[in-house]
């Protein structure tokens, strides 16, 4: 099937220079991109990580200046680590 398209006078000089380092025409090359575009709408979304923060005060104040290691030492501590 037949189609017009306009695109921008830069990015088909890219793809027309892509095609030829690539050895296929620019037809397959746009082909090849529409079908990676299909597949990602239809894989869904992206993960998103949930908040899961909580309302405080930051660190406890014996821990205020802590490091990581002395954090994780304490919260290790009588657990045979």
């Amino acid at each position: 099937m037949k189609t017009t398209v306009e695109i921008s006078a830069g990015l088909l000089e890219e793809a027309r220079a892509l095609a030829a380092r690539e050895g296929v025409t620019l037809r397959g090359l746009i082909e090849r991109g529409l079908h990676r575009v299909i597949q990602e709408a239809a894989a869904g979304p992206a993960f998103k990580l949930r908040r899961a923060s909580f309302k405080g005060k930051g660190r406890q104040p014996g821990f205020a200046d802590a490091s990581w290691e002395q954090v994780r030492d304490a919260a290790y501590r009588g657990r045979g680590a």
